[in-house]
């Protein structure tokens, strides 16, 4: 870690762009056979299908659709795209063309409704949509409250009025186009916040801040080179699905395996991991936990090395659990829409199980209380990245036409995450919660990560949530929703309460036990996975 520390030292130009500066660089590497034969994206559909692109025809095919988009739609630089696709490889040309071309990429998922578009395409004033059948009745329903939106583009075989059809397009496009010249600090994306604490905000990306800011993910996090295939099973909609599937990937020269699998399916997963030669698998907490559920010992990942994960906190438990079964550590990582990787369990460290890791080498990270005083170890606080004197390029540039909220981001000579959490004395960090779900019952602050991690160790909870609750005498008391295993679901709700609330007691302090538990058939999730706690809890203070 301190030689990682030492080591990196990233270069910010003036002038940068993703697609010119290292994708066309590893088009020239292949040329002069000094990349492995590896492919740049590999994509199949679970049915037959399947595509191979190598740097060079992901250049061609890029450069094609960057004229769709400047010529038959007429964007200038600047002007904003949403896209909504499934993983389909027009997703990744579209996301290069949009550099080439310095339109503002607006990625969105398929599981967004007609409200969610309309929210969509009202705050971002976008001119272009691209999308597919599944999603284009949807975005007709609200287009006519939408002025600013001049261009509708299908991906479909099959054509519909009002909507340019990009399969023909592409194809008579010309293959010759001039990546336009961007500053490392011009806009480059814009994507929506997962919203686990209110409505989602619109973060903005420079081209730096990810296309840059994302190498030390990629080498020293994700552990890449050339030669490695990446699989990230991210959802196409999410900033995770750039991190990994795009820039952290790319940036190394390494593969982006996708597969096409529109409903996750563990099954897929372990198939795939033993079928194809991927090296580095990158998938949330939400996922492991339904992994560690099944027996992983009827199949081989010959190939598999390193695993990451990333979304939000990864349970102990699970994690020893997944080791156990397949001798491989998960590689924690945190970060947010807002940055790159904040901390991570780099390569080479020690990790410590329900540790987010040391901070990344990008970014001063620190534990502050409420009036930017930098606390010591083991004290909880705030996690903050320090931005003054120097804000590190690396970060959002602001929450696009929205200064009043990007300023709520900063106190004093810090950008404060909405977290809590400790770091230790050798310097891992440790989180608590977000800082809305951080608990105060009689005196006592309790995090819910570590309450939920303790439920998950018993073997009759799946996963669970852990919330506030109103209370005459304490304030606020610790509820859990559990979501019990379907061998355990039909047993007494009183006997499992009282066996959960002991086995809590005696794993981690007796005082951060559930006093309240409800058991339910599953947890109310934002479309990434991640648990929205505040939905529970504003249900508990409203009765």
């Amino acid at each position: 870690y301190e030689a990682i520390k030492q080591q990196y030292r990233p270069e910010v130009p003036e002038y940068f762009n993703f697609a010119r500066d290292v994708l066309d660089r590893w088009t020239e590497m292949e040329k002069e056979g000094k990349r492995s034969k590896n492919p740049a994206l590999w994509w199949v559909d679970g049915a037959g299908g399947e595509v191979r692109w190598s740097f060079e025809e992901l250049g061609v095919l890029s450069r094609k659709v960057a004229n769709v988009l400047s010529d038959a739609c007429g964007l200038q630089q600047g002007d904003r795209v949403i896209l909504i696709l499934p993983r389909i490889p027009e997703w990744w040309l579209v996301n290069v063309a949009c550099m080439r071309t310095g339109t503002v990429l607006i990625p969105g998922t398929q599981q967004l409704t007609a409200k969610d578009i309309l929210h969509r395409l009202q705050k971002s004033k976008a001119k272009c949509i691209i999308t597919d059948d599944s999603v284009a009745s949807a975005v007709d329903s609200v287009g006519a409250e939408c002025p600013s939106l001049k261009f509708k583009l299908l991906v479909s075989e099959g054509h519909r009025e009002g909507w340019l059809n990009f399969k023909d397009l592409l194809k008579n496009a010309p293959s010759d186009h001039h990546c336009v010249t961007t500053k490392c600090q011009d806009p480059m994306a814009i994507y929506f916040t997962s919203g686990t604490t209110g409505s989602p905000k619109m973060a903005e990306h420079s081209h730096s801040s990810y296309g840059i800011g994302l190498t030390v993910s990629g080498r020293y996090w994700l552990d890449l080179t050339s030669s490695d295939i990446l699989w990230n099973t991210s959802d196409t909609g999410w900033a995770k699905s750039a991190w990994s599937s795009i820039f952290s990937a790319w940036i190394q020269g390494a593969c982006v395996f996708v597969h096409k699998m529109p409903h996750f399916n563990p099954s897929i997963v372990f198939e795939s991991l033993s079928r194809f030669p991927i090296t580095v698998f990158c998938s949330p907490p939400t996922a492991y936990r339904m992994f560690v559920q099944h027996k992983l010992s009827s199949y081989t990942f010959k190939s598999l090395r390193h695993c990451v994960s990333a979304g939000e906190p990864i349970n102990p438990d699970v994690m020893e659990e997944w080791k156990a079964q397949t001798g491989l550590d998960i590689h924690e990582g945190y970060g947010q829409t807002e940055t790159v990787l904040i901390c991570g369990n780099f390569k080479g460290m020690k990790i410590k199980p329900g540790s987010m890791g040391k901070p990344s080498p990008g970014y001063d990270v620190k534990i502050i209380d409420e009036n930017s005083n930098v606390l010591p170890p083991g004290k909880e606080g705030d996690i903050a990245i320090r931005v003054k004197p120097t804000r590190s390029l690396f970060l959002f540039t602001c929450y696009a036409d929205d200064p009043e909220k990007t300023a709520a981001t900063i106190r004093g000579d810090f950008y404060v995450t909405g977290d809590r959490g400790i770091m230790d004395e050798d310097g891992y960090f440790w989180f608590v919660g977000r800082a809305d779900d951080v608990i105060n019952s009689a005196g006592y602050r309790i995090g819910p990560f570590e309450v939920e991690s303790a439920l998950v160790e018993h073997p009759a909870v799946v996963e669970s949530a852990v919330v506030s609750s109103p209370d005459p005498i304490r304030g606020e008391v610790v509820k859990a929703f559990v979501v019990l295993t379907s061998d355990c679901a039909s047993h007494d709700p009183e006997k499992m309460k009282k066996e959960l609330q002991d086995h809590v007691k005696k794993v981690t302090a007796p005082y951060k036990y559930p006093r309240k538990m409800e058991f339910v058939q599953q947890l109310p999730k934002t479309i990434s996975g991640k648990i929205k706690r505040n939905e529970l809890r504003q249900k508990e203070w409203r009765k």
